[in-house]
């Protein structure tokens, strides 16, 4: 279920939705995700919305010596994710925290991923969210943001099922990435469902 500000509270039903919604390819689709965002060895990485911490925890396979923070409104999913991390020995750290108000210092990450997870916020929320993960990002770094997109756009299958409200529109993201100051990249289709991409990046 969710609470009333959209907090998913259901760790590990979560875990076997996304497992049934992606066929079972949940880690080709992660890995996907990482490609799109460049991620590289040695980077540091931000995992905003982190869920069950399925993405951060492949993260840093990629970054090895690098490191990745992951955060979660949802003290269920942080549990989890912190449960994952630990079977897997992965050193990520994970936080309860909000999007729209991130605990980390100015210019502090690489990279900060954003999936599925802005069409849970209400506008304003949304563009809170943007401006404290440019606040984040050092100059140069970039901002990756997967999202499902309206009904009609990309591949059909159960993903683009999905999510009956809360999809968003490419030029949406676009201008949402683009009013915080950041300069979009890149952006389009992911080849997944309905899932839009925006990769933007920090200039100065």
């Amino acid at each position: 279920m969710q609470n009333q500000r959209g907090v998913v509270t259901w760790a590990k039903r979560y875990d076997l939705l996304i497992t049934f919604l992606t066929l079972g390819r949940e880690s080709a689709l992660r890995e996907k995700m990482l490609d799109l965002g460049k991620v590289a060895a040695g980077e540091s990485v931000l995992d905003v919305g982190c869920g069950t911490g399925t993405l951060a925890i492949a993260a840093k396979r990629r970054v090895g010596m690098g490191s990745v923070r992951g955060i979660d409104a949802s003290t269920e999913m942080i549990a989890r994710a912190r449960a994952k991390a630990s079977r897997a020995k992965a050193d990520v750290a994970f936080d309860v925290a909000s999007a729209e108000s991130l605990p980390f210092s100015d210019q502090q990450f690489d990279v900060v991923l954003s999936t599925v997870m802005l069409h849970h916020l209400r506008r304003a929320a949304r563009q809170q969210c943007v401006r404290e993960i440019r606040r984040v990002l050092k100059t140069g770094g970039r901002l990756l943001v997967v999202d499902f997109g309206v009904k009609g756009t990309g591949h059909r299958g159960p993903l683009a099922h999905f999510h009956k409200h809360g999809r968003v529109k490419l030029d949406d993201l676009v201008s949402l990435v683009a009013d915080a100051g950041l300069d979009v990249v890149d952006s389009g289709h992911t080849g997944v469902g309905s899932l839009l991409f925006v990769l933007a990046a920090r200039k100065i």
